[in-house]
């Protein structure tokens, strides 16, 4: 993680905010004698970033990636097929009428949340899920599986050659992916 800072003629430089005492981590300044172009490079120790001792400027990072949230029209409906597509069950504590929190089975925490939605599914969102498998044979029983609690094989049109992936729609008809890792070009049998 690193962030470009360029000092002004003749002064050292600290953009604003960076002065503040941090709960998460810290940033480390340094000048490349190169360029001249300053860097701060995040110093990390066990699971918290921190600056080495010594002066400098600091960044509170207080951000943690959640979970991916689905818009539905029929709450019901878009909970029962979640719930058993991945295993998950919905959390009493995070729910309402337009809300459900989806976690996992074992109690390892939260994995999905639906919210009400009243506007049109996209045909091709630039976001969605991906759901993976190890095989082309798994692959093809979960597809089956996923059609048969309600979804549905979307006319996807934009497959390249020789997909890894499978295009479905939650009965929303909200599109996810079920790729097959042995296929993906990480899986070694893919083209980069």
């Amino acid at each position: 993680m690193k962030c470009l800072l360029h000092p002004r003629a003749g002064r050292s430089y600290q953009p604003p905010g960076l002065n503040r005492p941090s709960r998460i981590g810290s940033l480390l300044p340094h000048v490349d004698p190169s360029s001249g172009t300053w860097s701060v490079t995040p110093q990390r120790i066990g699971r918290r970033w921190q600056r080495p001792n010594g002066p400098g400027p600091r960044l509170e990072v207080v951000l943690r990636l959640g979970f991916a949230v689905i818009g539905v029209v029929d709450m019901p409906r878009a909970v029962a097929f979640w719930t058993v597509a991945l295993n998950l069950v919905a959390s009493e504590e995070w729910q309402n009428d337009d809300w459900v929190t989806l976690c996992h089975a074992d109690g390892s925490g939260r994995a999905l949340g639906l919210q009400r939605s009243q506007s049109p599914v996209e045909a091709h969102p630039r976001t969605h899920l991906d759901l993976f498998v190890d095989t082309t044979a798994e692959q093809e029983s979960e597809v089956e599986r996923l059609v048969g609690l309600g979804a549905t094989k979307l006319d996807w049109g934009l497959y390249p050659p020789e997909p890894d992936f499978i295009v479905l729609g939650d009965p929303d008809g909200n599109p996810f992916c079920i790729v097959d890792l042995s296929q993906a070009p990480s899986g070694g049998h893919g083209s980069s």
